[in-house]
């Protein structure tokens, strides 16, 4: 008869530090709260780049796309925000965010990371180990694309495929699935665009089978694809040295031949010399390719089933170097439930972004006052085993009276 539809706790702020359940239609007031309650800036420096809360030069709505910018030119960044702990095991686990370069950024991130609970969150940095970094990356013509590290075993390993991002200066809205099968999705603004198995696209595993080092490749096997041609001949004139007199010099007339010795011509590069002659290849018609080692299982693999799951994820952090600022980061939401979070998609990034794009080029305020406060719903619900989900969905409210 359809999904069940989640309980809700509409909680202040831009994540929630708790994650009380409550009734669909409870609310809690938050008025009173800032955004900043909820997020915390690392003090490992002191001179990180700051954020703000704004929806940029041009959006598709003043109010729901306001978001998380950067600032300051050529800093790094370091904020995060805690929730209640959970693990995804037994479900899959949806990452999902909006990122807006409206800077059309030369160099800088715009991933996120997950962290677990016992993250010391005051002096969170580079070095801090995490459990998933995602999003796009983009320095110069070279790196343009989206990052998807994940950790096992207290070791990042990076995908091994590339994935190109996204790098105008629109919206976009980016996806990560990892699910109990082991498998898992990439979508940019709902479209899938990487898919595939943990284990065959990560070097998490030792590989399930190996060369047999017993094997030994047959005396008569020839691997060379090409060979010298035995008909081409070395032509006669071929033969000259490297160096030879340089014939215009003249001697020097205070030249002193009982001080000096006898005078001798300076050697120059001869222009007829051609190097060592080589003949000229062919293809070998007794190649026959690249030897095929027998493959035998790998004695030190080990499968492992839970490479997909994580314990203790409480923290979202952005912690990234940015050369020119004005990223916005908004929309987060990290939920079991893969459909919810293409709805929720649809709903946010999908509701603005047509209205993001044409108005890239109109006048937008950047300085309305900020007469609204955000925040997430958490949603959580519970199976018939004691699983959860939890879901951050941003949701606008005026300041006034209290819900």
């Amino acid at each position: 008869q359809g999904r069940e539809e989640p309980a809700f706790a509409l909680l202040t702020g831009l994540l929630t530090a708790q994650s009380a359940v409550l009734t669909r239609a409870a609310r809690v007031p938050f008025r009173l709260v800032k955004w900043q309650d909820r997020w915390m800036n690392s003090q490992y420096k002191s001179d990180y780049g700051k954020f703000r809360l704004t929806a940029g030069k041009f959006y598709g709505d003043a109010v729901r796309d306001k978001g998380l910018q950067t600032s300051e030119n050529s800093k790094f960044y370091a904020i995060s925000s805690r929730f209640k702990p959970f693990s995804n095991k037994g479900k899959s686990l949806v990452i999902q965010y909006t990122v807006k370069h409206e800077q059309k950024i030369d160099c800088g991130g715009g991933y996120i990371k997950i962290f677990s609970s016992n993250l010391d969150q005051k002096n969170m940095s580079g070095d801090s180990q995490y459990y998933i970094m995602f999003g796009p990356d983009i320095c110069g013509s070279e790196t343009k694309k989206v990052h998807v590290i994940l950790n096992y075993k207290s070791k990042p390993h990076p995908m091994k495929k590339r994935i190109r991002c996204k790098v105008d200066g629109f919206t976009h809205l980016y996806t990560l699935i990892l699910r109990p099968d082991q498998t898992y999705e990439v979508k940019i603004d709902n479209e899938i665009i990487e898919s595939g198995n943990l284990e065959d696209d990560w070097n998490f595993l030792p590989p399930r089978k190996i060369n047999d080092p017993t094997a030994k490749k047959p005396k008569d096997w020839d691997d060379v694809p090409q060979i010298d041609d035995p008909n081409d001949v070395k032509p006669e004139d071929w033969d000259e040295p490297e160096y030879i007199l340089d014939t215009s010099a003249e001697k020097p007339e205070d030249w002193d031949n009982a001080t000096n010795g006898e005078w001798q011509p300076p050697m120059i590069k001869n222009p007829l010399y051609r190097g060592e002659w080589k003949p000229r290849k062919i293809d070998n018609p007794n190649y026959k390719g690249v030897w095929p080692c027998p493959q035998i299982e790998n004695p030190n693999y080990s499968p492992d089933f839970n490479i997909y799951s994580y314990e203790n994820i409480s923290i979202i952090g952005l912690d990234l170097w940015q050369v020119s600022s004005g990223t916005i980061f908004d929309n987060f939401l990290i939920t079991d439930d893969e459909q919810y979070a293409e709805d929720f998609g649809d709903d946010t990034w999908g509701e603005t972004k047509v209205m993001d794009d044409q108005g890239k080029d109109s006048p937008a305020s950047d300085t309305v006052e900020d007469r609204h406060k955000w925040g997430y719903q958490i949603a959580k619900k519970w199976d018939g085993v004691g699983g959860n989900r939890h879901l951050y969905k941003k949701k606008s409210q005026k300041m006034g009276p209290s819900l």
